[in-house]
C-alpha cells in the first residue's frame, strides 16, 4: 500500500473526513473511529511512512515531533495528569491495521499491565 491508497494519507489530503483535534505542518491528530478508551486519538505524520521499521535516520526529528504532538493531545484532552498510554504497533503481527505510522493516545480509564 502506498500513499495514493493509504486511508491516513487520504485523511491528510481531506479526501476522507476525520474529527481532527490537533494539526501542525508535520503531524495530524484525530479521533479513532473505533475507540478502545474514553479518549483514543491517533497522531500521524503528514508524510507517508508505512511503519516504525521504515523509519530512516533522517526521520528522527519527525519521530520526536510525533511524540511531542501526542503529549500536546493528552494535555488538551485533559488526561495528562491522570496518565495516558501511547501505543505504536509495527506490522500486522503486532496489530498495525493501517500501513502508515501512527501513535495511539489512550486515556480516560485505568490501564493494566500487561495489556489484555
Amino acid at each position: 500500500m502506498g500513499p495514493t491508497d493509504c486511508i491516513f494519507c487520504r485523511i491528510v489530503k481531506g479526501e476522507i473526513p476525520a474529527k481532527v483535534v490537533r494539526e501542525d505542518e508535520d503531524t495530524l491528530a484525530f479521533r479513532d473511529i473505533d475507540p478502545k478508551a474514553p479518549t483514543h486519538i491517533l497522531v500521524i505524520p503528514r508524510r507517508h511512512i508505512p511503519a516504525v521499521s521504515a523509519l530512516e535516520p533522517g526521520d528522527a526529528q519527525l519521530a520526536g515531533r510525533l511524540l511531542l504532538a501526542a503529549k500536546e493531545v493528552a494535555r488538551a484532552e485533559g488526561i495528562e495528569a491522570s496518565g495516558y498510554r501511547l501505543v505504536v504497533n509495527n506490522g500486522a503481527g503486532a496489530g498495525q491495521s493501517v500501513d502508515h505510522i501512527h501513535v495511539h493516545v489512550l486515556g480516560g480509564r485505568h490501564f493494566s499491565w500487561p495489556p489484555g
